[in-house]
């Protein structure tokens, strides 16, 4: 699918002026064409002579630049396939464009083979260092996109190129080539003009030509409007005042300019800004909520690669200041274009080098226009934006409003009605219902009657419920936004789940296990396992009390504070390693340590039974029999080295009874 946006990126740079060693005289013939981005002539001409099986290194790279230009990934890709066949040394360069046509047919597997191949000749490129730093960006991407969204194709496009939408009054601007008259050769459409569609109850009404002194003969695009509706900033091909230049090398940049409204309603007084340049592209302006500043991008001295995304403050008289790169954060070695900030100061534009579905991809910075000001660094994180407004097409001119909640982007991805087409969609209110059940921790049975809170993520009590026989409860939450749910109920420790609610609309399920805090005791019962108490650990070889045995020691000593006719069995086994005489004598020695702490700290003597086991009762199969050895971990010997608490009897009764 030939689109003409692409021309609007890679006019930054003059890329296609790449060394030629003909392989024959027809490859030679078609040089002068391809330099002039006459692509359709070129590529026709290369691809008889490839398909008559000439081979050669210059032919292969470009026939598959010719197809990657257009945005032909499928063609482009089957090309880089046979140059890299060739084995012979090229530029890097080949690799990432080979790995970003495998993204467009969406052979992400093969993808990101040459990417690693790209960030192994090129281990500074910061589109290597992206894609390495998240190898697993396909599973970041869906978690980011929206399967409840189906954007719509606007039906004022048409089968020619239509994209760069941002609103004006009650309508809309945008850039298309549907004027007619002299076409530009490199994809064979009209030239670009700026038009407006004014909203209507079932759509948009009728097309119109932006009106005064805006529109040429050459390309116009990407248009911007200030605060106070006096400015407007735009894109043109260096033409001013009926002259046309170029640079050095015969191509011609791409420029800013700034239209003044007057009071007919028409655009007029066209000023270049201060910066613009023969030798460089400026292009794709974008306002923050105030005007006060002005995001661009350009192939300026000091950009990181083939195009940058730039910020300059916005004067009172609508003049510009002195552009500065937002840095390598946001910018690459690849194509960085078509900002736009939101009005909370969020900056989205597309890009070619850091991972993402396909060509250009949209990415966010969130709050990027407050932070330029104060951030001296200039590192602004970033995110993929997601689907459905990414796919392994190329997508840009993102634009959104927060109030009405409406989406534009321009695609060129299969389906649509031209080259380049418009699409939209609202966002739909974003709805998270969280819903789950109470229930005790151990048995799994529900819980009537608890008290289900939820608060927000810095812990204020937002609500609170009873929850019924069914023990069930539900909170309808806001999305992108942190939640901490806690279950209560008397006798029960409390249970509490902290999570944040994605950007899109789901029902969470959630269980609330409590844990009984009040147990019932009775003869024959280990407090042990009634207190939740870990063995009481021994050190090898020794039966003094170590500091984490007293601990749990210390809530034995508390239930018998508590119940004064409670009497206990202590029993203290070890490890099978030694001789099972010497473990019962060391075993004994156990018990009676872990008793004798417990008289000295006030439990009467008669109340407390003791008794060594040495290695008869192991709990897992570390024996040593017959030859005193096994294989077992220290920490599976260290598991035979416990102490149990047995309740004899309790308030009159005992196990005997």
């Amino acid at each position: 699918m030939k689109t003409i946006s692409r021309y609007i990126c890679i006019a930054f740079v003059g890329m296609f002026a790449l060394s030629t060693y003909a392989q024959n005289g027809k490859i030679q013939s078609v040089k002068d064409d391809y330099r002039d981005f006459a692509y359709v002539k070129t590529s026709e001409v290369l691809l008889e002579v490839a398909n008559k099986g000439y081979k050669s290194v210059d032919l292969f790279q470009k026939l598959a630049n010719s197809y990657y230009f257009n945005n032909d990934m499928e063609n482009a890709a089957k090309w880089y396939g046979e140059l890299m066949a060739m084995n012979e040394v090229i530029d890097p360069e080949y690799y990432f464009r080979y790995a970003l046509a495998l993204k467009g047919i969406e052979n992400y597997e093969d993808s990101d083979k040459w990417m690693k191949k790209f960030h192994e000749l090129k281990p500074d490129d910061l589109r290597g260092k992206a894609f390495l730093s998240s190898v697993d960006y396909r599973s970041n991407i869906e978690e980011a996109s929206r399967d409840d969204i189906e954007p719509h194709n606007l039906e004022i496009n048409t089968e020619l190129s239509d994209f760069g939408t941002t609103e004006y009054e009650n309508g809309i601007v945008f850039a298309s080539a549907r004027g007619g008259g002299r076409k530009y050769r490199w994809n064979e459409e009209p030239y670009l003009d700026l038009y407006s569609a004014e909203k209507t109850e079932n759509g948009f009404g009728e097309v119109t030509e932006i009106g005064g002194k805006v529109n040429t003969k050459y390309h116009e695009s990407s248009a911007v409007f200030s605060p106070n509706g006096k400015y407007m900033f735009f894109t043109r091909n260096n033409f001013f005042r009926l002259k046309y230049k170029e640079d050095d090398t015969g191509i011609n940049r791409l420029q800013l300019y700034r239209a003044t409204l007057s009071e007919d309603g028409t655009w007029d007084e066209i000023h270049k800004v201060h910066f613009n340049s023969e030798d460089y592209s400026v292009a794709h302006p974008a306002l923050n909520l105030t005007g006060s500043r002005l995001y661009f991008a350009s192939d300026m001295p000091g950009t990181f690669g083939q195009s940058d995304i730039f910020v300059v403050d916005v004067n009172d008289d609508g003049t510009l200041g002195e552009p500065e790169n937002l840095g390598s954060s946001i910018n690459t070695e690849g194509q960085e274009s078509f900002p736009f900030i939101n009005t909370n100061g969020d900056l989205f534009y597309s890009s070619t080098g850091f991972p993402g579905l396909g060509g250009l991809d949209v990415f966010k910075s969130e709050g990027l226009d407050q932070k330029v000001s104060t951030s001296k660094n200039r590192s602004f994180p970033i995110e993929n934006v997601g689907k459905p407004v990414n796919s392994a097409f190329d997508d840009f001119g993102y634009y959104e409003n927060l109030v009405t909640k409406r989406v534009y982007f321009s695609s060129n991805r299969e389906g649509g009605k031209g080259s380049d087409d418009i699409y939209t969609f609202e966002v739909p209110e974003c709805e998270q219902l969280v819903a789950g059940t109470v229930q005790d921790k151990n048995t799994d049975e529900l819980i009537p009657n608890a008290t289900v809170i939820l608060f927000d993520g810095e812990g204020n009590e937002l609500e609170r419920k009873t929850v019924g026989a069914d023990a069930a409860f539900e909170f309808q939450l806001e999305c992108e936004k942190e939640y901490l749910i806690r279950g209560e109920k008397e006798t029960y420790a409390s249970d509490e789940k902290r999570f944040t609610t994605p950007k899109k609309k789901q029902e969470l399920q959630l269980q609330l296990l409590l844990e009984k805090d009040v147990q019932e005791i009775n003869p024959c019962d280990d407090l042990a396992k009634i207190l939740d108490i870990p063995i009481i650990y021994f050190d090898f070889d020794k039966f003094n009390i170590r500091y984490d045995a007293e601990i749990e020691l210390q809530k034995v000593l508390a239930v018998l504070n508590k119940y004064p006719t409670m009497k206990i069995d202590i029993r203290s086994h070890t490890d099978c390693r030694a001789t099972m005489a010497y473990n019962e004598r060391l075993s004994e020695n156990r018990a009676q340590s872990t008793r004798k702490y417990l008289i000295d700290n006030g439990i009467a003597a008669d109340r407390l039974t003791a008794k060594g086991y040495g290695e008869s009762q192991l709990v897992n199969d570390c024996g040593c029999e017959p030859t005193n050895e096994s294989n077992c971990t220290e920490e599976e010997h260290q598991l035979n080295r416990r102490s149990e608490f047995i309740i004899t009897s309790i308030n009159g009764k005992s196990c005997d009874d």
